[in-house]
């Protein structure tokens, strides 16, 4: 995704191409091969999304009625999409954990919005939330195209199951919600807000569902996701960005925390995955400060910066950050909470307009 203007083509994966780019350089052929296949999948499901921009997608109604209509579907290690439907809103359960634990984290991700945010669904009229599991063999990722969750089972050498951290179903929703929202271009600064954006709501969400507070949570993206043989503990970490994996195979978490480290670089849409780091720590920093349940303050002040109509999208972490702190003003006052915010930015190094 790398247009400059207009409607952006949303194809979101959550393991960045640099990991799987490393794991492809593998001696070991059981580790190469199947993150390979997976950055061939990606690349093809890309150019996928790039054709329906164009041509346009079928439009998909929704019930704007507070109540989630969820759909899983299951690829059976095939590719054609959305697959063949195992589960739809309101079905008990099943034998197969990965789907359902797919439709628990669609409804969790549904609820955190609309109890939190009294947002019905990611486009706040009801979409329908529809799923797709056992995608492809091996398949070392998962995504939003635009248009629904897809979910690989990993190779079991060094991703497992993308169902299991329920932080990657929100992430890759809330995705979702930015495109129908700000649209945040997905290139450089842009970009790496897209990307922390969903990992502050997939870790809100994550929080939500545990109820947890700030100083209970462990503040991780895709904890559980990294298989036994994997130095780490998940693929990012918001409270110490840079620090989630340090892997002879995948190498060392290159998540910087402030704006000394920012990286300059091509790859991966100028650094979306990377410098995302930055107002991740950001948000941690702020909710920390404020303390209780994240989702009420600094998610509050998060969220109605993302649906405000302000947020350009182009903006640049300082453009993102002003209107931080002028949320936090409009909505709780010059209290505990435009401090926590102010503070948090000039701990990253982003200064404010």
């Amino acid at each position: 995704m790398t247009t400059h203007g207009g409607f952006e083509p949303v194809f979101c994966t959550i393991v960045p191409p640099h990991v799987l780019d490393k794991l492809a350089q593998a001696e070991d052929s059981a580790l190469a091969g199947p993150a390979r296949r997976t950055l061939q999948r990606d690349a093809y499901e890309r150019t996928q999304r790039r054709l329906t921009t164009v041509v346009g997608a079928s439009a998909v109604a929704g019930v704007a009625d507070g109540k989630p209509q969820r759909t899983v579907h299951d690829a059976r290690h095939g590719t054609d999409l959305p697959g063949h439907k195992v589960r739809g809103e309101g079905d008990k359960p099943g034998k197969d954990a990965t789907v359902n634990r797919a439709y628990a984290g669609l409804g969790a991700t549904f609820e955190l919005f609309l109890q939190a945010y009294r947002r019905d669904s990611i486009d706040g009229s009801g979409l329908p939330l529809n799923a797709t599991v056992h995608y492809d063999r091996d398949y070392n990722n998962a995504f939003w195209n635009g248009e629904q969750m897809v979910f690989g089972d990993g190779d079991g050498e060094i991703f497992l199951d993308f169902t299991i951290p329920i932080d990657v179903i929100g992430h890759e929703l809330a995705h979702g919600v930015t495109q129908y929202t700000a649209n945040l271009t997905y290139f450089g600064q842009p970009g790496a807000l897209n990307e922390s954006l969903s990992d502050v709501f997939g870790a809100l969400i994550k929080q939500y569902t545990l109820g947890q507070t700030a100083a209970e949570a462990d503040w991780l993206i895709g904890a559980g996701l990294l298989a036994p043989r994997v130095t780490g503990t998940a693929l990012r970490s918001m409270k110490k960005p840079g620090t989630a994996y340090d892997d002879d195979v995948l190498g060392k978490d290159p998540q910087p925390a402030t704006m000394d480290d920012f990286v300059r670089t091509g790859r991966d849409n100028g650094g979306v995955h990377i410098n995302s780091g930055i107002p991740n720590h950001a948000f941690y920093l702020a909710a920390t400060a404020l303390g209780g349940h994240a989702w009420e303050r600094a998610g509050q002040v998060w969220y109605d910066v993302l649906t405000s109509g302000r947020l350009k999208q182009q903006a640049m972490f300082a453009d993102f950050a002003t209107l931080t702190v002028k949320a936090a003003r409009e909505r709780f006052g010059d209290g505990e909470e435009l401090d926590a915010v102010s503070k948090a930015w000039e701990q990253v190094g982003v200064r404010t307009l």
